[in-house]
């Protein structure tokens, strides 16, 4: 069928809304005001990444020139950057507004953010000790020379971009930049004066002593305005045979501190002499790249780790990880896997039993091996802890650690390194595919046989994020899901091997075709007249052959539910195109990562838990697995957790053509917070059987 005009949204602006919904966070009011701060950080962390990969691949094609451009969901790749960089100065501002909302409502709570022109002559006297002691020692001021080579600006660390004004009758300029170290918390903690609270940022701080550094200079005045720089951080793969997976990645990401700056944000009250001298000497193209005005301070992600200063009552309340019905830690995991399968839904419930099952491997003598996938991993890791372990007891351990997990390349490429010398065996996967599965099997020799246990997962294997990523796992003995799970691993291994599988589905082989035989089945008995309905819960929607396929679906009269917290490239509820989609976004203070995916109506459905998005790269250029749902009771709690979601009014967005972002409406009707609904789901579950 041919395509009507706009069928799709663009992937970037698409992306760009869903950032805007976590500004909306840091403005609502109800949402406790530390907490506010907090998504401001997020908000501007995300934009950081955002303009490292999405937008330094847009430029890219841009740059391609006259005759070579090309077109992105319908937009030329010029006027996008344009349209960008629109949308990017108008969140921002807006983001700034937010900020000094927050300010004035955390001054009614007698904490007080000030600069360095509204301390006293006490605090004053704190901050010169507290930067002789602790700042200057890491400070490294560079003086800008015209004449001479300019200094490599790191990819978005703070600057001070410095103006000193000297001389005789005739004034002359000198510039400098001075890095603020970003191993120092950068909310300085001051006295307390009057039960009141004061925090200043150490961008002041270094302001307020800007004359003890430049002192040899005798400045007749000295200013310093923020700048930052956001460099392209696509790695480009080295072709060398000679070198290692390990080594080309490596450096990989050595070559990313020198990537072409794609984002110049600045001050916008430096002076315009300042401005133009830093644009020229670090090489910014006014035609491509970014120039973004912005407030005094940059690099708000910082605020995700403003301090608390004991007011618990600013901040969530703390919610305790749950139990596991019937599935008991102080007993064997492997044996109560035996007799059932577990599914574990994070953070509501606990990640422990994870690891649990990991390090109960790791001791256990008829365990002969552990095989396991690694995409992301917490700073201080117990799952590769585990893994050491087993390694130590005689386990054949494999790892495939994929070190091309974007902005976790230096910490993958750590963790490989201490694994090789921990004897464990790596596999770096499949040239130009990601290995993006979440996978494990266990071989146990049980009398002369080898039993399998393991576990799928929706998400990465690392504590750290189990405690605010949704994500949901699979913890099973079932014997064809794992021997499949083994097949993905020969896969790896062998990547010419290329194997069948009748549960798991796997990309890059299956995903596709088979999603499109589930979707057309439910077509089919739509067209029989029976009930057909598409319930798809993901982080993203963008792959146009997938969403070409749920319009042609939704034209055959299939009922459609998507929950997408992130990019939707299609456009629901459009007359004629996809009337019988439905489309909302929640975002909360959980990050919602599961993907759960039903086809069918409760009573004869197929339900699937996935590591994979319906995006090209997961569906076409990545190594994925979706897993089927065989227990009826999973099964439920799979059907009953996209229920709960789907009837979210608190913190549900609806998805539209416009990106409007507007909250579903409650109508009246009782406020229901999906994510507190869903820990009392499993609050309930337990509690009924005590």
């Amino acid at each position: 069928m041919k395509q009507i005009e706009n069928t799709y949204i663009n992937r970037e602006k698409s992306w760009l809304a869903f950032n805007e919904r976590v500004l909306q966070e840091a403005a609502d009011t109800s949402v406790p005001l530390l907490e506010r701060l907090k998504f401001l950080g997020i908000f501007s962390n995300n934009l950081d990444e955002f303009f490292k990969v999405r937008y330094a691949s847009v430029r890219r094609l841009a740059m391609l020139g006259k005759g070579k451009q090309r077109l992105i969901g319908g937009i030329d790749a010029e006027e996008l950057l344009k349209d960008i960089t629109e949308t990017v100065i108008r969140i921002q501002s807006k983001s700034l507004e937010i900020l000094g909302e927050i300010e004035v409502a955390l001054q009614r709570e007698n904490i007080f953010i000030v600069d360095e022109k509204l301390v006293n002559e006490e605090q004053k006297n704190f901050i010169k000790e507290f930067f002789i002691n602790k700042i200057s020692p890491d400070l490294a001021p560079i003086i800008l020379n015209k004449s001479e080579k300019f200094p490599l600006l790191r990819d978005s660390y703070g600057y001070l971009a410095v103006k000193m004004i000297y001389g005789g009758v005739k004034e002359k300029s000198r510039y400098a930049v001075i890095e603020i170290p970003n191993h120092i918390n950068r909310f300085v903690e001051l006295p307390e004066v009057d039960g009141k609270k004061y925090i200043i940022l150490l961008d002041d701080v270094i302001r307020l002593n800007l004359e003890y550094i430049f002192s040899i200079f005798e400045c007749k005045s000295i200013s310093a305005h923020m700048i930052k720089i956001t460099r392209d951080a696509v790695i480009e793969e080295d072709s060398d045979l000679y070198k290692s997976f390990l080594e080309k990645i490596s450096e990989g990401v050595k070559d990313r501190r020198v990537g072409e700056v794609v984002r110049f944000v600045y001050d916008k009250e430096i002076a315009d002499d300042t401005l133009q001298f830093f644009i020229k000497h670090i090489g910014i193209d006014n035609n491509n790249d970014s120039l973004i005005p912005g407030g005094k301070y940059h690099n708000r992600r910082d605020y995700m780790n403003f301090p608390t200063m004991g007011r618990n009552d600013l901040i969530y309340p703390k919610v305790y990880p749950l139990a596991l019905q019937d599935l008991d830690l102080e007993k064997s995991i492997l044996h109560q896997i035996q007799e059932r399968d577990f599914l574990i839904h994070t953070p509501f419930q606990s990640f422990n039993y994870v690891v649990r099952m990991l390090r109960e491997a790791a001791l256990d003598p008829k365990v002969s091996s552990i095989k396991i996938t690694l995409y992301r991993l917490a700073k201080h890791s117990q799952i590769i802890s585990s893994l050491i372990n087993a390694a130590k007891n005689g386990k054949k351990v494999t790892v495939q650690i994929e070190l091309k997990a974007r902005f976790d390349e230096k910490s993958n490429i750590f963790y490989a390194e201490l694994m090789q010398t921990e004897g464990i065996e790596l596999i770096f996967g499949v040239k130009g595919l990601k290995v993006h599965s979440k996978i494990c099997v266990i071989e146990r020799k049980e009398g002369k046989k080898i039993k399998r246990y393991g576990f799928v997962s929706s998400g990465n294997f690392n504590e750290s994020t189990a405690n605010f990523y949704t994500d949901v796992t699979l913890l099973t003995s079932h014997q064809p899901i794992l021997k499949e799970v083994s097949k993905v691993f020969d896969f790896l291994d062998v990547n010419y091997k290329i194997n069948k599988y009748k549960h798991l589905i796997v990309s890059p082989h299956f995903t596709r075709s088979k999603f499109e035989k589930l979707i057309n089945r439910e077509i089919d008995k739509s067209f029989r007249g029976e009930k057909a309905r598409i319930r798809l819960k993901m982080n993203s929607l963008s792959d146009a052959k997938m969403i070409d396929k749920l319009y042609q679906a939704s034209r055959a009269g299939v009922k459609i539910e998507l929950i997408i917290r992130g990019i939707c490239c299609l456009i629901p509820n459009e007359k004629g195109l996809s009337e019988n989609i439905q489309a909302i976004s929640i975002v909360d203070r959980l990050l919602e990562h599961s993907r759960i995916y039903i086809f069918g109506e409760d009573d004869d459905c197929e339900v699937y838990i996935s590591s994979a998005d319906f995006m090209t790269r997961n569906i076409d250029e990545r190594v994925e697995v979706s897993c089927p749902i065989y227990d009826e009771n999973i099964k439920q709690q799979l059907i009953d957790t996209f229920a709960i979601y789907w009837n979210g009014n608190v913190k549900t967005r609806i998805h539209d053509k416009n990106l409007s972002n507007l909250y579903v409406n409650t109508n009246g009707n009782t406020l229901f917070r999906a994510q507190e609904e869903m820990y009392n789901y499993y609050r309930n579950k337990i509690e009924v059987n005590l």
